[in-house]
């Protein structure tokens, strides 16, 4: 049976996926044995990317075979049925089932608790996310091989219910082979481990050894950019990436490199004048489409600084709306190099008139390094939410439910200005830390507790406690460097 079942927001969208990955975590056990592991990865090319645990890469047979098995299920539309365990009896069975990292999570738990595993047929699974009542809901999907692994691609609340179009994010996947580098490095795996190592006091040390990486990769960046010889540095990223920290942290290891320090600017400078920003859709100015950029003033004064010319910067006056000038008047020296941060840094259309062999493109975003067990991953979107949820709070005064309701637009327009653009990054910069959810429940918990149940933003408050409460929490940021990114969203 078919529901046509419509995705309307980001809840739609999260209990369609979800119920999707666990179809095709049976349907990939049933083609390709009980032998076989199969593991959810990250997000990837408007999708996400899975493998399994075989000799070599699966072959194009195997990926037709799990895709037909799927669809066989979804045309049967079985009921998706809720089979209530504790913890102690859901850790036994993931023990015979070989799913160890799940067992050692939930016994890290009270063994009474009871939780909510889902069965299809004799397969069962906890996907942290109330799935939809059965498999027939679940109409629309594509399953492709791709790279040692398979791409499982699904519909949108962002494409109005279609699969969005495919592009290959090639330097994401690499970013992502250097998170499971550092994974290796740091032993720490999933959340089981996280977890294990701060009941084991390893906290700081682990703590010290991701802030270290980290810096690492930031500097072989810096030797990157020298080498090539590139003028101009465009960073770019989605909210709560850590982007201006990155960005002076970048501009520190290349001025320890070099003995000068790059000239560093963000767009925010170059909005049009207030009465001349354009209307969006719902009838409210748009302060994030490219159009409210003064682009032609934004392209003179970069050409004429990478020319040797002396410019007069603009200060964009946010109270009254009005670019002032006089208080930055600059000349970008010889060898220094001009590093910019904006959210349309990577579209090509707000640097035009520079010519492509002087720019470097990086884009950043919390990738995050930690899965809470082989078929669960953190979404960079809630890395991201909660980054942004304290924030808001520690410095800009707001609460909990100011950022949730928020968040889809921000989410919304994201899509339209940022991602299509992430693939052509020269680099991806991974800025997430493997204990930081860790940490970030400290000071979002407390946040979201105090949203009531006769508030609209309930229900999303209670999926995020529900996830936070599997991380054991970081109590205190003493260890935590004073350049870090974090320190960007929790304060110094």
């Amino acid at each position: 049976m078919n529901y046509n079942f419509e995705l309307k927001n980001f809840t739609d969208e999260r209990s369609y996926h979800n119920t999707l990955i666990f179809i095709y975590l049976k349907a990939a056990k049933d083609v390709l044995g009980d032998h076989t592991k199969v593991r959810i990865g990250n997000s990837l090319n408007q999708g996400y990317f899975t493998y399994a645990d075989t000799d070599g890469s699966l072959s194009l047979s195997d990926v037709r075979k799990i895709a037909a098995r799927m669809q066989n299920l979804i045309d049967q539309d079985i009921e998706l049925k809720e089979i209530v365990m504790t913890n102690a009896e859901a850790a036994e069975m993931w023990d015979r089932y070989n799913c160890r990292e799940k067992a050692r999570l939930l016994r890290g738990r009270d063994p009474e608790e009871e939780i909510a595993i889902c069965g299809l047929g004799r397969y069962k699974n906890f996907m942290y996310c109330k799935l939809l009542p059965s498999t027939g809901y679940v109409d629309r999907f594509e399953l492709r091989p791709y790279r040692q692994g398979m791409l499982l691609r699904a519909p949108t609340c962002l494409t109005d219910g279609r699969i969005p179009a495919y592009r290959d994010d090639d330097k994401l996947y690499d970013a992502f082979a250097e998170t499971r580098r550092v994974r290796k490095a740091t032993g720490i795996n999933y959340l089981a481990d996280m977890n294990d190592a701060i009941r084991d006091g390893r906290t700081d040390e682990l703590i010290m050894m991701s802030e270290a990486l980290q810096s690492k990769q930031i500097n072989e960046f810096a030797d990157m950019i020298i080498r090539a010889g590139k003028k101009m540095v465009l960073i770019a990223g989605p909210s709560s990436s850590g982007k201006t920290t990155s960005a002076k942290r970048l501009c520190q290891a290349i001025a320890a490199k070099t003995g000068e320090d790059p000239l560093y600017l963000g767009t925010d400078d170059y909005f049009v004048e207030r009465e001349f920003t354009p209307v969006g859709p719902d009838g409210a100015p748009d302060f994030e489409g490219l159009g409210a950029l003064d682009l032609d003033l934004f392209n003179e004064q970069m050409s004429d600084l990478l020319a040797g010319r002396e410019v007069d910067l603009p200060e964009f006056d946010f109270l009254t709306g009005k670019k002032k000038y006089g208080g930055r008047i600059t000349t970008l020296r010889p060898g220094q190099i001009l590093v910019i941060e904006g959210i349309h840094s990577l579209n090509d259309v707000l640097t035009s008139t520079i010519p492509a062999g002087h720019k470097f493109k990086i884009y950043i975003s919390p990738l995050t390094q930690l899965a809470l067990d082989c078929h669960n991953r953190i979404s960079t979107a809630d890395a991201r939410l909660l980054r942004r949820m304290v924030r808001d709070n520690q410095f800009r005064g707001y609460d909990a439910e100011h950022t949730l309701e928020s968040w889809p637009k921000v989410r919304a327009g994201e899509s339209v200005n940022i991602f299509p653009y992430s693939s052509s990054a020269d680099i991806v910069f991974n800025s997430s830390t493997v204990y930081e959810t860790n940490l970030l429940r400290t000071y979002a918990e407390p946040l979201l507790l105090e949203i009531g149940e006769d508030n609209p933003m309930y229900a999303e408050a209670q999926r995020i406690l529900t996830f936070m409460k599997y991380f054991d929490k970081i109590e205190s940021a003493d260890a935590v460097p004073q350049n870090s990114i974090l320190r960007e969203f929790i304060g110094h």
